[in-house]
């Protein structure tokens, strides 16, 4: 048994397929099924089940694959030993984050980041809540930016600030004479949403729902999965959209006048890192921990008369 063969057959199941697996491990499919024929013919089982398109593990294999992946994680250790011992900080570091955040946060962090730790490789993807946990169960992410909590016992969060919800009407929104706005004040007005599987979609109508519920008719949600496209929408139609305020810290004069705080307590989303327990790359996650906290206005650190919206 090899530490290359265990790489394989975890290979072969994130990516339930022994081309993709191949690719991704940079070799043959030859190679690679000949490696695994020889660690399934060594301990005299069969990992996976190759009459399932996709491929899936026998109820052996998914014992072995679960302890092969905690072997290459410790394994990895030692290599996280060596990296922590330098004084220059290098290696890699993947990132999750989710696209409601990713635009207005990563060019604050990334740049000084980078200038500060030029040997640190960064690899960074833009994905929704649930393929971010999911990536980082399976390891193919070190740490994940997300809304929380999310109450994944698998899971460590490490909050790092506190975002503010804020209404943003149209020109022609009666909302427009009010410099505060409730809740309520948003039930007569069109409501543009994000597409399912955005958490901010559920937080937004966690905002809303319970006051929406109290009235039989419905207004018009459209979908997208962009923030910008909410933006727009607003620009040039009727309607209210819900934004993170870290997306109007660049907005200029007109589109300021029509962004609308909500009264106290504020509802807010709160943004963590997160990890698995046995997550490796402690320095680099700290670091980069560091820079975000640097990079966000102070009034974001603090959650007092806040309003905590969850996802679900």
């Amino acid at each position: 048994m090899t530490l290359v063969q265990l790489e394989y057959i975890i290979a072969v199941d994130t990516y339930k397929s022994f081309v993709m697996a191949a690719e991704k491990c940079f070799v043959t499919q030859p190679t690679l099924s000949m490696q695994i024929q020889k660690l399934e013919a060594a301990l005299g089982v069969r990992i996976f089940d190759r009459s399932k398109q996709p491929i899936l593990p026998t109820d052996i294999g998914k014992a072995i694959i679960n302890q092969a992946r905690i072997v290459l994680k410790e394994s990895d250790k030692i290599k996280e030993l060596i990296i922590e011992t330098k004084d220059e900080l290098g290696g890699e570091i993947r990132i999750g984050i989710i696209p409601t955040l990713a635009p207005y946060l990563l060019p604050r962090v990334l740049g000084s980041f980078m200038e500060k730790y030029p040997k640190m490789k960064l690899q960074v993807w833009e994905s929704t809540t649930m393929k971010v946990i999911q990536e980082l169960k399976l390891g193919l992410l070190d740490c994940g930016i997300l809304s929380t909590p999310l109450d994944d016992q698998e899971l460590i969060e490490h909050p790092l600030f506190y975002e503010n919800f804020v209404a943003y009407i149209s020109k022609n929104s009666a909302l427009n004479e009010k410099k505060i706005v409730n809740v309520s004040d948003l039930l007569n007005e069109k409501l543009w949403l994000l597409n399912e599987g955005h958490c901010m979609r559920n937080q937004v109508l966690n905002i809303c729902q319970k006051k929406r519920l109290m009235h039989p008719e419905e207004t018009l949600q459209y979908n997208t999965g962009s923030v910008e496209t909410l933006k727009r929408m607003v620009d040039t139609n009727s309607g209210v959209t819900i934004l993170p305020e870290l997306s109007i810290l660049e907005f200029g004069e007109d589109q300021l006048e029509r962004v609308r705080y909500f009264k106290s307590p504020e509802p807010v989303r709160e943004i963590s890192l997160v990890i698995t327990k046995n997550s490796l790359k402690q320095r680099a996650i700290s670091l980069l921990t560091k820079e975000i906290l640097s990079a966000v206005p102070e009034k974001f650190k603090a959650n007092k008369k806040k309003d905590l919206i969850h996802i679900d």
